[in-house]
Order: C-alpha cells, then sequence, then structure tokens
C-alpha cells in the first residue's frame, strides 16, 4: 500500500435501504483501515434526522445529515439501493430535491459517485447518469431505461465506471464494487488482502473491462497458494524458482505446482506471465518506456515482452505498432 492520502468514504442511508447494500461495503472500507489504510467512514441520513428505519425493520440511529458535510476528490459517497416502491413513488424527485442538487453538487466537487443496486435511481433522478455507462439490479433494467433514457444502461455487467461515477449490479456486488475502489487506491495486493481477511470470493466476470488479474484466479481459499500468489505479485522484477516459491509455503515443488493449478486453474508460469502482462499494460499506459517496462517485469528484452503480448492479448501495444 503507497498511498499515504487521507480518504473518507460516506455511506448514505434513505428510508427502507437494503442493509446489505451498505453494510458490505462499509465492513471492507472498516478491514482497510485494520490494514493501515488512512479512511475515515460517516454514515449520513437523507433527511435531517439521525435515524432510519431498514428494508428489514433495523432501526438505524447516530446518521449525520448529509448537508453537513462537502465532499472532494478524496471522497466516496456509497449511494446503496432501497425499496422499489418508495423510488417509484411519483414525486419522489421533488420530495427529495434538495438531496439531489447538493448530490449534483458533489459530484461537481470531484468525489468519487458509487451506486450500489437500486441506489442506481437515486443517482439517475440527479442526471449524473445522463450520458453516462452504468448498471443496476437485472429486475429494474426496463424499468431504468425506459425512466432514464440517456443512461447508458449496460446488462450483465457486474461493476461499470465512467468518470468518477461508478454502479453495481445488485446487492452483494456492492462488495466488489468496494474491492474495485480498494484496488484503485491502494493496488491490487492491498485489496487482496481484504478480501482474504473477509473471505470473500471474488466475483468479477469476465465481462468487466477493469478486471484485474492480480484479483483473478483468487477465488479460493487455500491460504499457501494466496501467498505465493503474493509473492509472485510482489516480486514481479525478480525471477523466483519453483524451489524457492515452495519452500516459502513449507511444500514440495511437485505438490505446490500440483496444487496451483487444482486451486487457480492455471499454472505458475501463466499465472506470472499474466501478472506481467497487466503490470506492463500499466507502466506503458504511464508513459515508461518499453526497456524500462521489461526489465520492471522481470524479464530480459523487450522481445520476451513482445512475446507475452501477443500470447495473452493478441496484440500489440502502441508502441510496437508499425
Amino acid at each position: 500500500m503507497q498511498d499515504s492520502r487521507q480518504y473518507r468514504a460516506f455511506f448514505l442511508i434513505p428510508p427502507e435501504v437494503q442493509l446489505l447494500d451498505f453494510a458490505g461495503p462499509a465492513h471492507l472500507f472498516y478491514e482497510a483501515t485494520l490494514y493501515g489504510a488512512a479512511i475515515t467512514t460517516h454514515c449520513l441520513s437523507m433527511s435531517t434526522t439521525q435515524e432510519e428505519i431498514t428494508c428489514a425493520g433495523v432501526s438505524l440511529g447516530g446518521l449525520k445529515p448529509y448537508a453537513n458535510f462537502q465532499l472532494g476528490p478524496n471522497d466516496l459517497l456509497f449511494v446503496p439501493g432501497l425499496e422499489g416502491w418508495m423510488f417509484s413513488e411519483i414525486g419522489y424527485a421533488s420530495k427529495n430535491h434538495e438531496f439531489i442538487q447538493w448530490l449534483k453538487q458533489q459530484h461537481t466537487n470531484g468525489a468519487r459517485i458509487c451506486s450500489v443496486c437500486t441506489g442506481a435511481y437515486i443517482v439517475a433522478f440527479a442526471g449524473l447518469f445522463d450520458g453516462k455507462k452504468c448498471t443496476t439490479h437485472w429486475k429494474y433494467m426496463e424499468d431504468f431505461q425506459n425512466r432514464f433514457p440517456k443512461a447508458k444502461l449496460l446488462f450483465d455487467r457486474l461493476i461499470v465506471k465512467d468518470g468518477n461515477i461508478y454502479s453495481s449490479a445488485g446487492v452483494s456486488s456492492g462488495i466488489d464494487l468496494a474491492l474495485f475502489l480498494l484496488e484503485e487506491l491502494y493496488g491490487p495486493v492491498f485489496a487482496t488482502k481484504i478480501a482474504k481477511a473477509v473471505v470473500i470470493y471474488l466475483r468479477r466476470t469476465d465481462n468487466d473491462p477493469q478486471l484485474s488479474v492480480f484479483l483473478k484466479y483468487r477465488n479460493h481459499l487455500d491460504n499457501r497458494i494466496h501467498q505465493v500468489q503474493d509473492l509472485l505479485a510482489q516480486n514481479l522484477a525478480k525471477k523466483i524458482k519453483i524451489e524457492t516459491l515452495a519452500s516459502q509455503v513449507h511444500m514440495s515443488p511437485r505438490n505446490l505446482t500440483r496444487l496451483f493449478k487444482k486451486v487457480t486453474g492455471i499454472t505458475v508460469g501463466s499465472y506470472l506471465e499474466k501478472l506481467r502482462v497487466e503490470r506492463a499494460i500499466q507502466l506503458l499506459s504511464g508513459g515508461s518506456k518499453v526497456s524500462v517496462v521489461s526489465s520492471a517485469c522481470g524479464l530480459q528484452s523487450s522481445n520476451q515482452l513482445r512475446s507475452l503480448f501477443k500470447k495473452h492479448t493478441h496484440s500489440l501495444p502502441s508502441e510496437w505498432q508499425d
């Protein structure tokens, strides 16, 4: 974890909120603080009260009025889902006009706005999805598209990011969104530690363009293999022999090779190659020279990197295009 900036994570608690929509992401950010992340969390009420009733009938107290805060680029606001009859009521937007205006201002201020499930409706009422890609719960796709035709609604997507607007498909996908954001802030290795800490399967789909190989293939509970994956991710510039990896987890090279393939579905070598390709893409997009990137990825030459790109992406970066 390299980012030492102070962040704030805000969790909106609208009336009839879906419990897991905010509790899941909130807990992940709490876990992140235990691992050293400089994040403070705040739960906000949409009204002037300090209490809301969830859809499960649970009363949540000690909430802070949203109007007490002005957000900026180092802030995240989660907008969780709520019962459908709430936002389906005629006049919902006008009834919550002041909050919607506040929400628009926070977006203008540069805060990350993150909807979970039907929380997308609240964000859409503010016009923040106009011309933007987004998603919501599958049951509400048709209704959402009809009510907000300017939004570029994507189907069969777990997480969608467009600028500083994020959306997720429903309920537990808010957890995946929280992991995605933690990866953005602190990197894939840190996000993986949080996922492991709370014993979460990483459910991102292959259709998600933000899918990271640093998190992919971690959908298992074998701590020894997680350790090996951590070692590989943290030492891409070095060449680590399979014997060295095996000794770190007190296994024989043969058993490590067999178990790694069993729990991840790919070999140690293939996994390492995929890590190197993704890291190379990150460095190249940041303006690093090909020779520097090759060395940082533990390769002896740019030709080796070229071969990896052809093998795993079937294309070459612009630096190699004729």
